[in-house]
């Protein structure tokens, strides 16, 4: 489970930065920079989940020892 947390959180990395340099600076609420402004918003939220879920698990394996 952890090796796939990692993996799932490098990959909405991956994408971050992949929409970071689509997004037009400029403008970035016009034509296509928009999707890529709402793409790294979502892996944003996604790496965000990703730790909560690893630090909830590390808690839960704590509290049963």
């Amino acid at each position: 489970m952890k090796l796939f947390v990692y993996l799932l959180m490098a990959f909405a990395a991956g994408l971050l930065i992949y929409n970071a340099t689509k997004v037009d600076y400029s403008a970035p609420f016009k034509g296509d920079s928009t999707v890529a402004v709402i793409c790294v918003l979502a892996a944003g939220c996604a790496i965000l989940l990703l730790w909560i879920l690893q630090t909830s698990l590390a808690i839960k394996k704590k509290s049963k020892r």
